[in-house]
């Protein structure tokens, strides 16, 4: 690219800027039906965007889009298992790569963190970060539904409703207590219970951090004034950022979590003797 071409390409960015600027200026920042405090309470609770299930109850929306991403996993993971891997090759393809890197990852994770019993730990952790992932940006695709009330709202990430957040919590805490049962049998459950605040934390941990980038979008939404291309970039960088963050925050801990309790005795006694000796 010439010089010339460079210098109109940033004049016309300073210009498109400038305009959305006083745009921005123009318009001022009221006319808001509600306060920011409501904004911000109904962005957490759902108080008054329920959506109808089939007619038979209300839910929050975070609810309807938890199905919406599990059923898109389901039917993705189907037609992976169906169409692409029988055609796997011995040199893989861009797909294929993408696929055994992101499969590796989480195995070597599980690995890693607990060398014993750790075949369904990758299986639980690849899933479970695949579902935060995906369920995190699904917000960015902005798909609409309608209220009871009859008025159209955007279906939020699943884990940014504080009971789903519970649920992801307390399911990996059972993987946990599975891992003590299965390498240390009953002693194992005594050992997973003393952390019986784990749960608590990993939830409102991954709660939490999804709600916080919820907020911020809300808050600037709600002013006119920031209400230009702010909220794109704003939206685009919490929700990646959280999206990565979390579904390796929550994996990480379940697999730390995970091998310190299905780590057989001996095993532990002869770590602490060897810690012992070399202390001395």
């Amino acid at each position: 690219m010439s010089a010339k071409k460079r210098k109109i390409g940033i004049a016309i960015w300073i210009c498109v800027v400038l305009a959305l600027l006083v745009a921005g200026i123009l318009t001022g920042n009221g006319g808001e039906e509600e306060s920011i405090k409501v904004v911000m309470r109904d962005a957490v609770l759902h108080e008054t965007g329920k959506i109808s299930l089939f007619g038979i109850m209300e839910v929050n929306p975070a609810m309807i889009s938890g199905f919406l991403v599990t059923g898109i996993l389901l039917c993705l993971a189907a037609c992976i298992r169906i169409f692409l891997i029988p055609r796997f090759r011995y040199v893989p393809g861009k797909l294929q790569l993408l696929i055994e890197q992101a499969v590796s990852l989480f195995d070597g994770l599980a690995k890693s963190n607990s060398p014993h019993k750790n075949g369904f730990l990758g299986a639980y952790i690849f899933g479970a970060g695949v579902y935060i992932f995906v369920g995190t940006l699904f917000e960015l695709f902005g798909f609409q539904a309608v209220t009871v009330e009859g008025t159209s709202i955007a279906l939020p990430a699943p884990l940014s409703d504080i009971n789903a957040a519970i649920c992801m919590g307390c399911l990996s805490y059972l993987v946990i207590l599975s891992g003590g049962i299965a390498g240390n049998g009953i002693r194992g459950v005594g050992k997973t219970l003393k952390d019986f605040s784990l749960p608590i934390s990993m939830s409102f941990r991954l709660f939490g951090a999804l709600l916080s980038g919820l907020l911020v979008t809300e808050l600037v939404y709600y002013y006119i004034s920031l209400s230009f291309v702010l909220p794109v970039v704003v939206g685009v960088l919490f929700t990646l950022l959280h999206a990565l963050i979390q579904a390796y925050v929550l994996t990480m801990l379940t697999a730390l979590f995970y091998g310190e309790v299905s780590e057989p005795r001996q095993k532990q006694k002869s770590r602490k003797l060897k810690k012992q000796a070399a202390s001395l």
